[in-house]
């Protein structure tokens, strides 16, 4: 059903892997006359891509208690709940007395809940607001109508008492139907600057987004570097940028832009990038009957049988069973035009998916499967 390789793809596969790199050094020369080139075909950049460290989100968490609630709250069993409002009542000037935590057994509109506030990955300053999430730990059972007194939160190292923010406000619920838990628009209010640096020991570290972390595109974008302006005056025993494993390629910062890292970031995030190549996935959800490719997805040498109908693919298709395929394919047989022909003779979408299973079962499916 799918058309062999033939020896003048085998070349043209051959020679596009042996001008790759002069490509690369080709596109980067460009830069080096000012400004940059928009993308060639099939290519992308590598801010596209990456992302440096230090970029990262944060969290802010803390420990508050809700008020104002309809009835719905921890009540008196709730201990912990009850410790919190005494030591609250306390800080305000209203201690408890000789009965203790026994005067607070009817609160049952306060609830002991978590807070916590996501910090974007580029930072924010003194005095901005961000949106925090307030969920109940307690018997709480419902947030619906309360108001978080001014909670104090702290970073992602709970070891560091360092308070960054402090939140409060009314509570508002994302679903009726998860009453335990809810949002505050503009809740927190940071007390500190939060910001992450992204250059350590005089390297920046490029992190490769999930859908690229791989060997190969790791060792690509450390080649576009070093190919670059700027990778010409390092050695090869030290190269501007080495890929530590298939997320992460540190590079070093030369010595005229130690006083300007951000400058230099920017045109490395801007270095072109060709033909990135990962691994493929395959998606299906069963449900809906649908499909989804990602990457050109080979499949192994398979006899594939269907009612009174047989596809063969590889080198066992013979000469008048097979469908011809794009004359530039290179590679082996391609799940895309395995799809087609199943489609051209109007199998079921159940069907097909559990062809594109069976692949998988018996080792012929060459990318990951994920089933919705």
């Amino acid at each position: 059903m799918f058309c062999r390789r033939d020896s003048a793809n085998r070349s043209i596969s051959k020679t596009r892997t042996m001008t790759r790199h002069a490509a690369i050094a080709g596109l980067l020369a460009i830069l080096s006359l000012g400004g940059y080139a928009p993308t060639a075909l099939g290519s992308t950049l590598i801010k596209n891509i990456c992302r440096v460290k230090g970029q990262e989100e944060n969290t802010l968490q803390g420990l508050g208690l809700v008020v104002g609630l309809k009835g719905t709250g921890d009540g008196g069993g709730f201990l912990p709940a009850m410790r919190s409002l005494a030591q609250t009542m306390e800080r305000m000037g209203l201690p408890l007395g000789e009965a203790g935590l026994r005067e607070l057994k009817e609160a049952k509109n306060v609830a002991l809940v978590s807070v916590t506030v996501t910090v974007p990955g580029a930072g924010a300053r003194q005095g901005d607001r961000l949106h925090c999430v307030v969920s109940s730990i307690g018997s709480a059972k419902s947030l619906a109508g309360g108001r978080l007194l001014a909670t104090a939160l702290q970073g992602p190292d709970i070891n560091n008492p360092r308070v960054f923010g402090f939140a409060q406000g009314a509570i508002e619920l994302d679903d009726v139907q998860i009453p335990n838990s809810g949002r505050i628009h503009q809740g927190c209010r940071l007390e500190e600057e939060f910001f992450n640096p992204f250059v350590q020991d005089g390297r920046i570290t490029l992190v490769l987004d999930e859908d690229h972390a791989d060997f190969q595109v790791a060792q690509d974008v450390a080649d576009a570097i070093n190919s670059g302006p700027l990778g010409g005056t390092f050695t090869y025993e030290q190269a501007l940028a080495r890929a530590v494993n298939q997320m992460n390629v540190e590079v070093i910062i030369p010595a005229q832009y130690q006083d300007d890292p951000v400058n230099f970031v920017a045109q490395v995030l801007n270095y072109p990038l060709l033909e990135v190549q990962t691994a493929g996935c395959v998606t299906i959800n069963e449900r809906t009957g649908t499909v989804v490719i990602s990457g050109d997805v080979e499949i192994g040498d398979v006899v594939v049988t269907h009612k009174n109908i047989t596809i063969e693919t590889g080198e066992a298709a013979g000469a008048d069973t097979f469908r011809p395929l794009d004359v530039d394919q290179t590679g082996g047989a391609k799940l895309q035009a395995l799809l087609q022909a199943l489609n051209d003779i109007n199998v079921p979408p159940a069907d097909v998916i559990e062809i594109i299973k069976g692949l998988k079962r018996n080792r012929k499916l060459h990318a990951e499967l994920v089933i919705e």
